[in-house]
């Protein structure tokens, strides 16, 4: 088992590593394995970036992202302005389905709501979004609607996991509730633990994944 002292050495050089982070402006600390980030960052994306880089360092347990936003003084950068730049940056992502995605945006914070087909969707609206400035927050609130029988799911999800190299398929279950998901096992890092979640969520029909594997200290 790794010490809190070299988790702290590994973050802050892959910080430092890290060209989409200003690492001198966003800090950790880990306790018993548990990071958490503090500082601010210039981008709701550079936040994302920084716990990215926390999540794939071996032996961390768990984060806490405490890490605050700066919003960029602006007329461009009121909520109307943003709102306006979110809804131009969505209409031009060939993802992100036209006409569907509802915008409201409240001191930098921006919400969507509507309903999509696929994750890759929505996931694909929340990062263009992220990479706006003045956006201090994202709640994504996109369902997901893509009717499908839970027996194929699960079978989908099975075979997907047999052709990654990366992912142990033993050590992982596959259970499904109408169309949630429910990861169980065990494996040796969050790299292994985010691949067996995004496979999951790249089947049709799923529209909710809840992720209990365990990464192994």
């Amino acid at each position: 088992m790794r010490t809190d002292r070299e988790l702290l050495h590994d973050i802050a050089a892959e910080l430092r590593w890290e060209p989409s982070v200003t690492h001198d402006h966003i800090h950790a600390t880990v306790s018993d394995g548990v990071v958490t980030l503090s500082g601010i960052a210039s981008s709701f994306a550079e936040k994302v970036a920084a716990e990215k880089v926390a999540r794939r360092i071996s032996g961390v347990r768990a984060i806490a992202d405490e890490i605050g936003v700066g919003r960029v003084a602006g007329d461009d950068h009121d909520d109307t302005g943003i709102a306006s730049k979110v809804a131009s940056i969505l209409e031009w992502n060939v993802s992100v389905p036209a006409g569907r995605i509802r915008i409201e945006v409240e001191k930098g914070v921006v919400t969507l709501t509507g309903r999509v087909d696929w994750k890759f969707q929505s996931e694909a609206a929340r990062k263009a979004v992220s990479g706006l400035s003045g956006v201090t927050g994202i709640a994504n609130l996109l369902e997901i609607h893509n009717p499908v029988c839970p027996g194929d799911i699960r079978d989908g999800i099975a075979a997907a996991y047999q052709r990654l190299a990366a992912l142990d398929t033993e050590a992982v279950s596959i259970d499904t509730d109408g169309s949630a998901v429910v990861l169980r096992g065990r494996v040796g890092s969050h790299y292994e633990r985010d691949v067996a979640e995004r496979a999951a969520w790249a089947s049709p029909g799923v529209t909710e994944v809840r992720n209990d594997i365990v990464v192994a200290a």
